[in-house]
C-alpha cells in the first residue's frame, strides 16, 4: 500500500513538472474506438477513430476494439495492425513498446519506431541478422557487444516473421 502511495505521487510530481504536455484526451463516443499510436519524434496517428487495433502483447498478439476492459501491456518486437472504419489496414513493424487501453475506449501505443510493414526491405534485415549473429559469436558472455547483438538478431527475427520469410 505504501509503495503504490509512493508510486502515485512520484507519478503525480514527475508529470506535473516535467513542462511536458501529452495529447489532449479525446473521449471516445459510446460507440468509437480511438487510438494514439506514436513515437518519440512523430505521431503515426493522434485522436484517431478506428474499429480496432491488433498488438504484439509479451503474452501473445492480442486485439483491442471499442468497449475492451482496461490494460497496460508490454509490447514485443512485431506488427501492430491498425483496422480503420471502412476496412482500410495499415501494418506496422515494431522493436516493442507499450499500450495503455483506458476504460473509455482509448488505447494509447507508445513505440521507438514504427516502420510501415510496406517499407521494409529483405535483403537489409537478412544483412543486419547476419552482422548481429557474427558479433554474437565472436563476444564474450556478459559482455555489452553479447546483448546488444542478441537484441539486434531478436528484432531481425521479428521482422522477417513480419515479411514471411526465415532467417
Amino acid at each position: 500500500m505504501m509503495m503504490r502511495r509512493v508510486f502515485s505521487n512520484g507519478m503525480k510530481r514527475a508529470y506535473s513538472s516535467s513542462g511536458r504536455s501529452l495529447a489532449e484526451p479525446v473521449a471516445a463516443t459510446s460507440t468509437e474506438f480511438v487510438i494514439n499510436f506514436c513515437t518519440p519524434h512523430v505521431p503515426v496517428h493522434n485522436n484517431k477513430v478506428v474499429e480496432s487495433v491488433v498488438l504484439p502483447g509479451c503474452s501473445g498478439e492480442y486485439g483491442i476494439s471499442h468497449g475492451h476492459s482496461p490494460l497496460i501491456s508490454q509490447l514485443e518486437p512485431g506488427v501492430v495492425t491498425v483496422n480503420h472504419v471502412g476496412g482500410a489496414t495499415e501494418k506496422y513493424f515494431v522493436p516493442g513498446g507499450f499500450a495503455i487501453t483506458k476504460a473509455d475506449s482509448v488505447t494509447d501505443i507508445s513505440v521507438p519506431e514504427a516502420v510501415l510493414l510496406e517499407d521494409l526491405d529483405e535483403s537489409a534485415v537478412r544483412e543486419a541478422f547476419n552482422s548481429a549473429s557474427t558479433l554474437n559469436n565472436s563476444s564474450a558472455e556478459g559482455s555489452t557487444d553479447k546483448a546488444t547483438s542478441t537484441i539486434q538478431m531478436e528484432v531481425a527475427r521479428a521482422m522477417s516473421r513480419a515479411m514471411g520469410f526465415t532467417l
